[in-house]
């Protein structure tokens, strides 16, 4: 029965990705010095839409690791990405003085991103997208905020659900805004 546990875990692992943001070494002062520990935050994605993130302490780096992963995979927020590669529309996210804007992008573009928000968009599987951080660099405040912002992303079938439409209806606006700018480029 052990080993039907341990196959069913290896196949959740397999089909994961886990990306490492970061490690630090923290310190516990006591009576006799100091304790010292590591904190791990980790991103784990399918790359098919789904993400999330965790954040852990333990003795030793790979519990650490290990208790993150743990706490990513089951904190996973599903993103709707529009024809699996970017997103609907753009967004803006905040986590403390962190914040971040994301925009989608055209074919071809690839992943504009730093750091953390690189390894965010990878596990969920973006392949173009723009990304621009603002305020602190925190690695913590940075995934927080991108996860802000992916949770305010919205398909337009939500959309048109809530206001009782059409999705042609909703989508056609976007295309047409395209074509309008174009032309007037063109002019």
């Amino acid at each position: 029965m052990a080993r039907a546990a341990d196959k069913q875990t290896e196949q959740q692992q397999d089909e994961f990705v886990e990306r490492l943001v970061g490690i630090n070494r923290v310190a516990k002062v006591v009576k006799g010095g100091r304790r010292f520990g590591f904190a791990a935050l980790m991103v784990v994605g399918d790359e098919n839409g789904r993400v999330g993130t965790g954040h852990s302490k333990a003795k030793e780096v790979p519990d650490a690791i290990q208790k993150a992963s743990q706490k990513a995979r089951n904190a996973m927020i599903r993103v709707p990405l529009r024809e699996g590669r970017t997103l609907h529309h753009d967004v803006y996210g905040r986590s403390g003085a962190g914040r971040v804007f994301l925009r989608s992008a055209p074919p071809g573009t690839g992943i504009i991103a730093g750091g953390p928000l690189r390894a965010i968009f990878e596990a969920l599987g973006v392949q173009d997208v723009v990304a621009k951080t603002i305020g602190s660099n925190n690695p913590y405040n940075m995934v927080n905020a991108t996860l802000d912002a992916l949770q305010k992303t919205q398909s337009p079938r939500t959309v048109a659900n809530r206001r009782t439409k059409k999705v042609g209806s909703i989508v056609s606006g976007r295309t047409n805004k395209t074509e309008k700018t174009e032309d007037a480029a063109s002019e």
